[in-house]
């Protein structure tokens, strides 16, 4: 029998957080390192081991908090990060607010101090320590805390627990001082049974809200299903495909979430101008922009604009979370929204009951002729939607810069019989038009908050996640936005995170071009100077060349569209063996 290894007991304040930590099972902590937290980084190591959690090296604040940003959106759950005090939370605040803006948990954990400025070293402590650090990122995390006591730890770290891990979810940021950091333990603390702090039951919708939702649902003709961010949990993924075929209802995804099949007869993606102006009923699910859904979005002199789409006696019924974290700092609530019903609830449990209750309902027996007869005009649509989707890409197969549809194209093909996960795509989100997604978590998406510096570092934590359960990560990697976080490549081949990442090089912050564009046309000035001041050239970036001298393989830049797909092979084969790979392809603005 084997011997079992006694727990050693917690001698100093910081074991204390690390056993706090260790109480839910975190496995990794991404830090850049810094003083203010090294009490905390001493017991990781020489106490915890550096084992659950363990160490993930980061040469950035940023790229700390988005590769756990990326970690959560794979697995659902939150890691840690540490930041070094208010110079350290300055840094990863960006990546902070992306996930608040994604509605993610990331545990993100801080040093400061010592508050008693008595026992702080000349002119360092100072300038490192803030009054109250939380002040910076509280307008973008759920909760933060600055424990003042070694007592109060594990009590505070259970609080934000749960509130980063409770729907609609987000970042927490807890503040440790150096001194409960370093204070020495004369008494044992240990944690409390985590069994009697429970996390609440999902939010569920009242009797009324499914008994007036199933009244419209089967008083509609027309029905139509927007969904942004049902995906983050599997059992609203699959109510949610269950529900379309029940009802013969399109499902229009707005990609916060992959929510529905690429290839399902009823996903109408992208063919918003032909679909809702047919609807008499709309099912939105967990869509924090509905003005945006329903609306055609053009350009107007520099300006963009809504074009509302849905017919005025349309009803809407609205069902979602997100009014629980709104906050005046940050306008990230969209335009307000009209609705004839509104439920408050996880989509989660509301769309499993509400798909029991209608498949009891005797009426869709009287209704099946008219469901079969819906199903066959939207599935008209998605052959239209299909056909043209396949002609863009034979037109442009053979184009120089490489065409983004071909580079979707060959992804696809590469990654034949893998059990493959986009981690991040596109600023546009075509690639979910192309890549044959199917299953629950297979489409991560692009950022929330817009930030740039998200794809590379919240991928690695995404392919984090997953290393040795046989998934294969790819992240389809805008250039501009590689170049902020670049150094994340460096985590990756230090800490041997299989990750495919193809970088799209069109050399240029596009959508910013295209904005210098229309202003110069507004105004009557040069088009041609559009450029200026954003194209990414004279010199080219040569990704392929960064990435090896970081030790990582690297490929490219690809410019001719018939190397892409042994590129694209030999790129897979290296990944498979556990290492990342980069492949730079030159491809067209769009």
């Amino acid at each position: 029998m084997a011997q079992q290894v006694e727990k050693p007991r917690a001698e100093w304040g910081s074991d204390v957080i690390v056993d706090a930590i260790k109480a839910f099972d975190i496995e990794y902590i991404a830090i850049n390192p810094g003083a203010t937290f090294r009490g905390l980084h001493d017991s990781l190591v020489n106490y915890g081991g550096n084992h659950a959690p363990e160490i993930i090296l980061c040469n950035h604040e940023e790229i700390a908090v988005a590769l756990a940003h990326g970690y959560a959106r794979a697995k659902g759950r939150p890691m840690a990060a540490a930041v070094h005090n208010v110079v350290g939370l300055q840094h990863a605040s960006m990546a902070i607010y992306n996930a608040w803006a994604d509605r993610l948990p990331v545990i993100v954990l801080g040093g400061t101090g010592p508050m008693d400025s008595a026992n702080r070293r000349p002119w360092i402590d100072w300038v490192h320590t803030a009054n109250v650090q939380g002040n910076l990122v509280r307008d973008f995390c759920k909760w933060d805390d600055q424990p003042a006591s070694v007592e109060a730890v594990a009590d505070s770290f259970i609080r934000a627990y749960r509130l980063a891990t409770t729907d609609p979810m987000g970042p927490v940021y807890i503040c440790y001082d150096g001194d409960v950091q370093e204070k020495k333990l004369d008494s044992e603390i240990t944690m409390p049974s985590l069994a009697r702090y429970p996390a609440p039951l999902p939010l569920q919708a009242p009797e009324e809200g499914f008994a007036k939702s199933i009244e419209l649902i089967l008083a509609a003709k027309r029905p139509v299903i927007i969904a942004d961010w049902v995906g983050r949990r599997e059992a609203g993924f699959n109510a949610l495909g269950e529900l379309a075929d029940l009802l013969g209802a399109p499902v229009l995804d707005q990609l916060g979430r992959f929510n529905f099949p690429v290839h399902h007869p009823l996903n109408l993606t992208g063919q918003t101008d032909k679909v809702i102006p047919q609807a008499d009923l709309i099912l939105a699910l967990d869509v924090p922009d509905l003005e945006g859904a329903m609306a055609r979005r053009t350009q107007d002199a520099g300006n963009r604009k809504a074009t509302p789409l849905l017919p005025d006696d349309a009803k809407i019924v609205n069902v979602a979370l997100d009014d629980l974290l709104v906050r005046a700092w940050a306008t990230d609530f969209n335009k307000l929204r009209q609705a004839d019903l509104m439920i408050l609830a996880d989509t989660s449990v509301f769309l499993p009951e509400l798909l029991r209750r209608l498949k009891a309902e005797k009426k869709l027996v009287d209704l099946k002729d008219d469901i079969a007869a819906r199903r066959v005009d939207w599935g008209n649509i998605y052959q239209a939607k299909r056909a043209a989707l396949d002609a863009e890409l034979k037109a442009k197969w053979d184009d120089k810069p490489v065409a983004m549809t071909r580079i979707y194209a060959e992804i696809a093909e590469a990654l034949k019989g893998e059990d493959w996960v986009l981690t991040n795509g596109s600023s546009q989100g075509k690639e979910n038009l192309y890549l044959p997604a199917a299953k629950f978590n297979q489409i991560l998406g692009k950022y929330k908050g817009g930030g740039l510096g998200y794809g590379m570092p919240a991928s690695l934590g995404a392919a984090l996640a997953h290393k040795g359960s046989g998934k294969f990560c790819v992240n389809i990697q805008p250039d501009g936005d590689l170049l902020f976080t670049v150094s994340a490549i460096w985590t990756a081949v230090h800490h041997q995170i299989p990750l495919l990442s193809i970088v799209c090089s069109n050399r240029s912050y596009f959508n910013d071009e295209e904005h210098q564009e229309r202003i110069a046309v507004q105004r009557q000035r040069p088009v041609e100077n559009k450029t200026v001041g954003i194209r990414i050239e004279n010199p080219n970036v040569d990704f392929a060349g960064l990435a090896r001298n970081y030790g990582c393989w690297g490929a490219g830049p690809i410019a001719e569209p018939k190397d892409l797909i042994k590129t694209l092979r030999e790129a897979v084969k290296v990944v498979k063996s556990g290492k990342p790979a980069l492949v730079d392809v030159v491809c067209q603005m769009r």
